[in-house]
């Protein structure tokens, strides 16, 4: 019985994680021991920012504050919420 609780829980782990690991291209976006990999997230989310370097600035302040970045290359908000409601001192939306 243990055993088949087990093997439930992992199945169950791996469908929810699998999604995650599609979209970001490996393990090594994934979260390791409560730590985010900010590099590696902001990397690819601004990847096809026309202004990279101030993308990876701003995305990487936003994820060392929210422990999040949302999956893609732009938009999907709704998966980190922090990220969405950082705002700059203008008022407009500070992470990208």
């Amino acid at each position: 019985m243990a055993r088949t609780n087990i093997v439930l829980v992992l199945t169950i782990l791996f469908f929810v994680l699998m999604p995650e690991w599609e979209i970001f291209g490996g393990p090594q976006f994934m979260v390791e021991a409560g730590h985010i990999n900010c590099g590696a997230r902001c990397g690819y989310r601004c990847s096809k920012s026309s202004r990279h370097k101030m993308c990876i600035r701003a995305c990487n302040t936003c994820c060392q504050r929210c422990h999040c970045v949302p999956p893609g290359t732009s938009g999907n908000y709704e998966k980190c919420p922090c990220y969405w409601h950082m705002k700059t001192r203008g008022g407009r939306r500070k992470c990208p």
